[in-house]
């Protein structure tokens, strides 16, 4: 009779530890997301200043504890807007970088690219002041960081303007020639040979001459045609190369979102850890449990703590490589903001992203204008069977430049032909050139087709794959995690059994919740890479 009174007395006290416990783990998982959160002036969106909150938007209601699984409750930016590279976007309504965007909202004109170099036009990257604090940015924000900052974009874009000013060079017309002839020696010169100089009044003269050479009408302009056309190109390889530097962005973004939100799962779990050993150390000073469990609920706690340390060191190397991608120093605070949950938008079908590919990729488009410009080159080079011209008009009078010019003035004109010679082999061959790279091109053009077609494909069911298993985990495999859980600890607080399947299901609950965290940000890196390899900024 005395041994039942306290057995149900010990039972008593840990029921309400645990019910303690649970409603202050609650408590505090709710007033720690209550703290994190920024409401928005639209009272509509609500943002993250440390990255991950959990889902309070459930009631919390002892002992039973709502989560979201691995979901990571962030801020995200506006709907799908796709510009040029060639003109960096503008970002609205963001203060911590708007005065730095705002010179940027303008396309970039050839002529200001040709201007003299002024504080005005050095790029951003040279001028950039180190921020002072921490800078919050959604992914839409790093891409536009990404487009304007970035030294290897920032490349590609004189690269081009240097293509481009090349055109009004080679379109304009040949430089003129002037020279000056002086005919007849001195008397009794030594440089005389034969009967030079002999004759003063027929050997001494003086001629001003002016040659402008000319282009068979069509060549120049065709050239200047080509030029420009391959400056299309080279714009168009850079905004693909935008993309790709894009992609390995959000691979980034979405990576450390992941581990921000495997840190908030760790913290969970030495939560829980600690009501595990709260329990046991009660009925321990009871006489009802042996001390071992406290010790191995101690040592998980730890080892808890200790994947902690490798995660933060994780994200630390996340951030460094995100900020270097945007052009930003390495050790510059950064905050991410970011909506799982609204960051997976539907995606379109295969067939429609196909066809989006053929007709918007920007390697396409560069491999469409190089066919171009070599078909072009065909037709300059058969133009080099036509003659160029040259056009000569000379002054002289039968006087030495040394002497009054008394005598007659006379003017002469001279018009010359540039004709191929040597049986047209320069041209036959030249010909031969710009058929073959004709050719190449074409092959080329045709061989990125089939590759941007079999990239979307297996991008899309990289995708499919990483969403399947998305949602297993979210559906069925966390929850049931969650139910063992839930029961293994009622069951060792009421009779003092199971506390191995308690740390079992403990352990399996943190490592699933841990792995739809990864799932989602595996998710979201499919989702992203299948967009930039059909052509498409991800947001």
């Amino acid at each position: 009779m005395i041994y039942g009174t306290r057995t149900t007395r010990v039972t008593i006290v840990i029921n309400s530890i645990v019910v303690a416990a649970l409603t202050s783990f609650s408590g505090a998982v709710f007033a720690q997301a209550n703290s994190n959160l920024v409401t928005e002036q639209d009272g509509t969106t609500n943002a993250v200043q440390a990255g991950v909150a959990l889902n309070t938007t459930a009631p919390i209601d002892a002992p039973v504890v709502e989560k979201s699984g691995a979901s990571v409750t962030v801020h995200s930016g506006n709907a799908y807007v796709y510009s040029s590279l060639a003109a960096p976007p503008s970002v609205v309504g963001q203060a911590s970088i708007g005065a730095q965007l705002a010179s940027q909202e303008k396309p970039l004109k050839a002529s200001d690219a040709l201007a003299p170099v002024t504080k005005a036009n050095t790029p951003k990257i040279y001028t950039k002041a180190i921020a002072s604090g921490p800078v919050e940015m959604d992914l839409r924000q790093l891409w536009n960081e990404l487009k304007i900052n970035n030294p290897q974009l920032a490349s590609l874009r004189e690269s081009y303007m240097s293509a481009k000013a090349t055109v009004p060079q080679i379109a304009a017309p040949a430089n003129p020639q002037v020279g000056l002839v002086w005919s007849g020696m001195p008397v009794g010169s030594p440089l005389a040979l034969g009967t030079a100089g002999s004759n003063p009044a027929y050997s001494n003269n003086n001629a001003i001459s002016i040659a402008q050479p000319f282009q068979f009408p069509g060549k120049k302009s065709l050239a200047a045609e080509i030029a420009d056309t391959n400056a299309e190109a080279l714009l168009a390889q850079s905004e693909s190369t935008y993309l790709q530097l894009g992609a390995q962005l959000s691979t980034l973004f979405y990576s450390a979102l992941a581990s921000q939100k495997q840190l908030q799962v760790l913290k969970e779990s030495v939560v829980r850890l600690e009501m595990i050993k709260n329990v046991a150390k009660a009925r321990y000073s009871n006489n009802a449990a042996a001390y071992v469990e406290y010790l191995n609920a101690q040592v998980a706690q730890s080892a808890a703590q200790a994947d902690q340390f490798n995660l933060e060191r994780q994200l630390e190397v996340a951030m460094n490589s995100i900020n270097t991608l945007v052009g930003r120093h390495s050790r510059e605070k950064l905050i991410l903001k970011g909506d799982v949950r609204r960051s997976m938008n539907a995606v379109p079908t295969l067939v429609e992203l196909e066809d989006y590919a053929e007709s918007s990729h920007p390697s396409l488009k560069s491999s469409a204008l190089q066919l171009d410009a070599a078909r072009k080159g065909v037709s300059l080079a058969k133009k080099a069977y036509l003659p160029d011209f040259q056009v000569i008009g000379s002054s002289y009078t039968p006087r030495g430049p040394f002497t009054s010019n008394n005598g007659a003035l006379y003017y002469q004109f001279e018009l010359d032909l540039i004709i191929p010679l040597y049986f047209f082999t320069k041209e036959k061959y030249g010909v031969e050139q710009a058929q073959r790279n004709q050719a190449s091109a074409e092959a080329s053009d045709i061989s990125n087709r089939q590759q941007i077609v079999l990239a979307v494909n297996s991008a899309y069911a990289a995708y499919q794959q990483a969403k399947t298993a998305a949602n297993f985990l979210k559906d069925r495999q966390v929850p049931q995690a969650d139910a063992a859980y839930k029961v293994g600890l009622v069951q060792y607080s009421n009779n003092g059994q199971g506390f191995n399947d308690l740390l079992t299901a403990q352990t399996q609950l943190r490592n699933l919740e841990v792995q739809l965290a990864l799932a989602e940000a595996n998710l979201l890196q499919a989702q992203a890479v299948l967009l930039v390899t059909a052509g498409k900024e991800p947001f």
